[in-house]
């Protein structure tokens, strides 16, 4: 393995936002409306209405192009068909395991959920519809939507304000950061509190989401954005550039990592990526993320590429190598996998149809991204006859005696006096 570019060995900036997110959270759970009136102003310079009317989703498409709202429909649709095959997948079982025993699993929607949408660097519509339109194929009944007011319209960004429309949310409200969390966990005269918060946000939401859970349920703790590129030298530099600056330009702390199999195709790469920097808009916040956490490392074989892309489990997951069908089975962990030269990464970000909310940080070793099953409870059941019972009292009554919880063991004997 050789390392053509290195990621600097400073640690990611942090900040220490614990306590501070504590107090906000208790905050709005002892003052509710008021307390969030304040936070508002205190930190977006918001005073407007917190829930978002119909004459404010008419204003919002009135703003639009045509064009971008038909390009949002069309997504809206490609996400929601993917969704439906996925529930299609699954189903309920009741099945017979021996005489008088029947087991089975229902599958339930959860009763409300609340999906966070960013909206601080750039306004986010395309989050919308990844959060809203799966709990709306799940028949999730009460679909909450927040996003915090874009500064340079007063209220939530008019594009992600129609994706919340278009993907089915029941109610919209403008708030965001810890204090938005605090409210939809906890609930406030305005706003019932729901049952899981799922959706990306900064630091602050992040960790208000880390501390709730448990009072609601969560997707995942979203970091900074990933990409990692396995590629040879079938593939086009000019493609993998873009890509690596697709996820750069996120933020600061977002990371691309490119593993080749070529050190002349690296090369090539790393002199695609520079020329398109240099004409690239948000060149600022691609650059430094590129030159901070970017990395590009040389492999020998594609053994060597794929056990080291398992180990760093990352966001996101190209293949851009020739006969790339023949190692997709040895790949274990990321959050979403794209596969040839042609599927890039931004499809799957934007319309191809798969989720683009992902587990980074290494979360993709034990859970994918949010998906039509993250709404979706699936609960046991068995029906027992006294047949059936007559079977599994010996074993259920020694195996309390085991393990001395006498009240088990009677709960079973019992049932050999009936």
């Amino acid at each position: 393995m050789k390392i053509i570019k290195d990621a600097k060995k400073g640690k990611m900036q942090e900040v220490d936002v614990r306590q501070k997110v504590f107090n906000i959270l208790e905050d709005v759970r002892k003052n509710g409306d008021q307390a969030l009136i304040e936070y508002n102003k205190k930190f977006d310079d918001y005073t407007g209405n917190m829930r978002i009317t119909a004459d404010d989703i008419k204003r919002a498409y009135d703003s639009l192009d045509e064009q971008v709202i038909k390009d949002i429909r069309f997504a809206a649709e490609r996400i929601r068909r993917f969704a439906e095959i996925q529930k299609d997948s699954m189903r309920e079982v009741k099945e017979v395991v021996s005489p008088g025993v029947i087991l089975g699993h229902r599958i339930i929607p959860v009763q409300s959920c609340a999906t966070y949408i960013p909206g601080g660097r750039y306004p986010l519509p395309s989050s919308a519809l990844m959060s809203i339109i799966p709990a709306k194929v799940a028949n999730v009944p009460r679909i909450v939507a927040c996003s915090p007011p874009d500064s340079d319209v007063g209220s939530i960004n008019p594009a992600t304000l129609v994706a919340m429309d278009i993907a089915g949310a029941d109610e919209i409200y403008c708030m965001g950061g810890a204090h938005a969390i605090g409210a939809l966990a906890y609930g406030t005269e305005t706003i019932k509190p729901v049952d899981m918060i799922v959706g990306p946000g900064n630091i602050w939401v992040t960790e208000a989401k880390r501390q709730v859970f448990g009072t609601v349920g969560i997707d995942f703790l979203a970091g900074p954005s990933e990409v990692l590129i396995i590629a040879d030298e079938t593939a086009e530099p000019d493609f993998i550039a873009s890509d690596l600056l697709a996820q750069s330009e996120h933020d600061p702390n977002a990371r691309g990592i490119l593993i080749s199999l070529s050190e002349d195709l690296a090369h090539r790469v790393i002199s695609s990526l520079e020329k398109l920097l240099a004409d690239l808009e948000t060149e600022e916040v691609a650059r430094k993320s590129w030159q901070d956490n970017g990395q590009v490392i040389v492999v020998d074989s594609v053994e060597d590429a794929v056990k080291l892309a398992n180990k760093i489990a990352p966001e996101h997951l190209e293949l851009c190598i020739n006969n790339p069908e023949d190692v997709v089975d040895l790949l274990l962990n990321y959050g979403s996998l794209f596969i040839g030269n042609y599927a890039a990464e931004v499809f799957g970000d934007y319309v191809s149809g798969t989720n683009h909310i992902l587990p980074t940080m290494k979360a993709a070793r034990y859970t994918g991204g949010v998906w039509v099953g993250t709404f979706l409870k699936v609960v046991s059941f068995q029906m027992i006859s006294k047949e059936g019972a007559k079977e599994l009292i010996p074993a259920a009554s020694s195996l309390a005696k085991t393990e001395g919880l006498y009240a088990h063991k009677l709960a079973a004997d019992i049932r050999l006096w009936d």
